[in-house]
């Protein structure tokens, strides 16, 4: 499986609201950023990110502009929209440009190490 195909594959769990599959495309060790910067660590941790979202009953879509590939590490940057229901019942709608490293395991299989939905937009401040 590719990086691209990695991806299009978390896209299909995603929408299907798998979160078992989502957490297991993680390593134990990676890292998620949130919206506001803050760097969530730890399975559990993302999990409870990852169920925030899936509980606003939406659907991602994300297209793959370019992947740097070398050796058993993977740059992936992505578009991606989400349109779900928020807590009132109102639509709400977020886009993104997505930067992950992805890691190869020693069975051929990719994870995410760092999954930064919100690419270089981010603008993270130091404490």
């Amino acid at each position: 499986m590719t990086p691209k195909e990695f991806l299009i594959s978390y896209v299909e769990k995603f929408n299907a609201g798998d979160i078992s599959s989502l957490i297991n495309m993680y390593e134990i060790d990676a890292c998620f950023v949130s919206q506001e910067g803050e760097i969530i660590k730890g399975i559990e941790n993302i999990r409870h990110t990852l169920e925030s979202f899936i509980g606003m009953n939406g659907k991602i879509e994300s297209k793959v502009d370019a992947v740097i590939h070398i050796s058993d590490i993977a740059l992936v940057n992505t578009e991606w929209s989400f349109n779900g229901t928020g807590p009132e019942g109102k639509v709400i709608t977020i886009t993104g440009k997505a930067t992950d490293v992805l890691h190869r395991q020693s069975d051929g299989n990719w994870l995410i190490l760092i999954d930064n939905p919100w690419g270089t937009n981010l603008h993270m401040h130091e404490v």
